[in-house]
């Protein structure tokens, strides 16, 4: 049964890719993630989730790869709010 707000894709590749069958999934998942969150068609969120890794371990798989985080001004604000708000505690 499909979780609320999760669509299934199925997908068919090529036999012969160079990965071994036991990690084609996950290695499909981790390369859509990390394409989708460069383009900016998924947030840090959404793509950390079809990972399933951490965000700590997404953002380090970020590094890894060379991708920049997406921090404007938005998210520099945003993060300003919880900050005056721990502020006040």
């Amino acid at each position: 049964m499909a979780k609320t707000g999760v669509k299934r894709v199925v997908i068919e590749v090529p036999e012969n890719l160079r990965i071994p069958p036991g990690e084609l999934e996950e290695r499909l998942r981790i390369e859509l993630a990390l394409r989708l969150y460069e383009k900016g068609i998924a947030s840090l969120g959404q793509a950390r989730k079809i990972t399933g890794l951490s965000k700590w371990g997404f953002l380090e798989l970020l590094a890894r790869e060379g991708i920049p985080l997406h921090y404007g001004e938005k998210e520099l604000r945003e993060d300003l709010q919880v900050i005056r708000r721990f502020m006040e505690i």
